[in-house]
Formats: C-alpha cells, structure tokens, sequence
C-alpha cells in the first residue's frame, strides 16, 4: 500500500469495455513527486491524501482480477500531516 495524493481527475473518452465508467485520477506519491494514474473506487476528490494499492490487489480492488489496474485507491485518509523533511 502506498500513501498518495489526488491531483485532478484524468478525462479518458476512449477506453476497453472493461474499465467501465470507473474515474481515474492523477496521484503522486509525494509533492512533486512523478505522477501516476489511479482507478478511484471510493469517491476522491483532488486534495485528498488516499490509501492506493497496487499488482492484483488493484485488480481485485476495482472490481474484478480481470480488471486492467496496477494502481486503485481503496481508502481516504482523514488527517495527515506531510513532513517535508
């Protein structure tokens, strides 16, 4: 599990039949950090500090093992204080 940050809410009009109309979002796992693309199975908003799994679990997590994911958010976090050191 890795703890990661919503940026904004990536817009994908063409996807596999199999994504659904699940929302994909951009996260970083720190600030300034690479960004990645989540499957958002809770309702995130940008801002929001979330709880992401990664490899089958994120398969599993959105939904299906057949499910084409590496990244899903399974949790918001309600308080987190980011120590920039």
């Amino acid at each position: 599990m890795k703890i990661m940050r919503v940026e904004k809410t990536l817009v994908s009009t063409n996807r596999i039949r199999e994504m659904g109309h699940r929302p994909l979002l951009v996260v970083v796992d720190k600030i300034g950090g690479t960004p990645s693309v989540a499957v958002d199975a809770v309702g995130c908003i940008p801002g929001d500090w979330v709880i992401c799994v990664g490899s089958s679990a994120a398969r599993e997590a959105a939904g299906s093992k057949e499910f084409p994911s590496d990244l899903t958010i399974v949790g918001i976090i309600d308080q987190w204080e980011v120590n920039n050191s």
